[in-house]
């Protein structure tokens, strides 16, 4: 399809520079090199305490923000302990330390106070190096960043190759990191993992400050890395995959027998619990009840080794559930919502409310160019739509987000778009509409209602909210933007000497 365009005179036309395309060198995107080997080569594994303190040594005297991974052995051992931490830092280099010789890393974190660290996906990793003593005093999140970018995609390969051009490998993600010692592919791919995360984030602060979204990162990150710890669970075997297939309490309580059992086993043994049997094992053995080790071993996943050697362990199991007579609760009680889906028949108030909200919420998320979750949690949503303040008002509804743990820029975006249509919500549609595929549960009224009620409003506010984290940082952006493109040029050009013959 062609495009116009406007002579002097005014005349709107066909697009011409099309023909001019032979003639005019076209600009290429930059060709991705693929990353294969750090820039300094494959560091040794540090397991000493000596070299322990040569790493927290040439830490603390680099420079600039730290760029921190850590690998765990989900699936293989028992927890989400780390085996293996990789820090760069310029003037420092790349080091990769093996925690197991260690009760703890707190040498490393006391030689990295006041640095800010760089980490992909936060979330993942924090718990496993706090398990080490090691905690950031400042963070920047390359993944949440790259959410609050509008980027696609956001895992780490992804972010690397849209912004700096690079290819990285992600085959040995999925790797038993336990194992000893390390091959030296995987001691590559995890070198490389915190090879270019540095020039990482100073892309990203100049992609976020051109949106006006670098104060909202600001805030998420000080949100993650100061959040509590989560409270343990009441009945962490509830969890257990495929529970909802158990209708029965003494079933349940074979369940619980079992998923205790396994997990007691498992730490002692330092296995994942599912390598001894797994969740569909446990529901299978909870609905059949079997009383015999034959009939147990014909129950659907008694088949791998430790299943059929533990056979009557799990026996024991499934016989103590049979003789219970402390039975647990079906489900527990909550003072969550009841599922979006019940809504219209408990309180159909509510879920004209929440079918209000959602299109609306959806559409400023569009606008500001970010996953609707991170404008808001959806958790906040519904808690606030089930049961808004009183009275309804945009401070009530910002006051009330507060305290559920949304941000200021959240709320600055969001409370007034809530508190709208919470007090004002549209008709409620039959059921089938509000099961759309995309979640809406609205129509076409409903749209045009918040682009006359909302648009203005959204605009207004994404524009000074993106005036305001702009104005301070400009200076700080270009800096970034330089220092990002040098660092990525050298790479690029040590990378083509290389595979350049002599």
């Amino acid at each position: 399809m062609s495009s116009l365009t406007s002579d002097a005179s005014g005349h709107t036309g066909p697009d011409q520079s099309t023909s001019n395309d032979a003639a005019e060198p076209q600009e290429q995107a930059p060709e991705l090199i693929h990353l294969d080997a750090p820039r300094e080569g494959v560091p040794l594994v540090i397991a000493t305490e000596s070299g322990l303190q040569r790493a927290a040594d040439a830490l603390a005297a680099g420079t600039g923000p730290v760029a921190i991974d850590a690998e765990r052995a989900s699936g293989f051992r028992y927890g989400q302990r780390a085996f293996l931490v990789q820090l760069r830092r310029e003037g420092a280099g790349t080091w990769l330390i093996d925690p197991e010789p260690f009760g703890d890393l707190k040498l490393l974190n006391d030689s990295l106070r006041g640095a800010e660290w760089i980490l992909h996906a936060a979330t993942q990793d924090l718990p496993c190096l706090s398990e080490l003593g090691m905690w950031p005093d400042k963070l920047f999140d390359t993944e949440l960043a790259a959410r609050l970018a509008g980027m696609p995609r956001v895992g780490l390969a992804a972010v690397i190759e849209s912004l700096l051009g690079f290819t990285l490998a992600k085959e040995h993600s999925a790797a038993d990191w336990s194992t000893r010692p390390l091959p030296e592919p995987w001691l590559r791919y995890a070198a490389l993992d915190v090879e270019v995360l540095i020039e990482l984030r100073e892309a990203l602060i100049a992609k976020l400050t051109e949106a006006g979204k670098l104060e909202y990162a600001l805030e998420e990150f000080e949100a993650v890395r100061t959040a509590p710890p989560s409270a343990p669970r009441v009945d962490p075997w509830r969890r257990t995959s495929g529970l909802h297939q158990i209708r029965d309490r003494r079933q349940l309580a074979a369940v619980r027998e079992l998923w205790n059992e396994r997990e007691a086993l498992a730490a002692k043994r330092d296995v994942a619990p599912g390598r001894l049997i797994p969740d569909s094992a446990v529901v299978a053995a909870a609905k059949a009840m079997p009383a015999t080790v034959p009939q147990l071993l014909e129950t659907h996943g008694f088949h791998g080794r430790a299943a059929q050697r533990e056979a009557p362990r799990w026996l024991r199991c499934i016989a103590a559930a049979r003789s219970e007579t402390d039975l647990p609760p079906l489900h527990l009680p909550t003072n969550a919502p009841p599922p979006p889906r019940s809504w219209a028949d408990k309180d159909p108030a509510a879920a004209a409310r929440l079918q209000t909200v959602r299109p609306r919420l959806a559409s400023l998320a569009e606008q500001l160019d970010m996953p609707v979750e991170n404008l808001l949690t959806p958790d906040y949503l519904r808690r606030t739509a089930w049961r808004p303040p009183e009275p309804i008002t945009e401070q009530t509804v910002d006051a009330a987000l507060e305290e559920l743990g949304a941000r200021r820029w959240q709320r600055q975006l969001t409370a007034g778009l809530l508190a709208d249509a919470y007090a004002h919500p549209e008709p409620l549609v039959a059921k089938e509409s509000q099961d759309k595929p995309d979640g809406s549960g609205n129509d076409d009224g409903a749209r045009a209602s918040v682009r006359r009620r909302a648009g203005a409003g959204v605009a207004g506010a994404a524009a000074s909210a993106g005036a305001a984290a702009s104005a301070g940082a400009a200076a700080s952006t270009a800096a970034a933007a330089t220092s990002a493109a040098a660092a990525v040029g050298s790479i690029r050009r040590r990378r083509r000497e290389r595979r350049s013959p002599a």
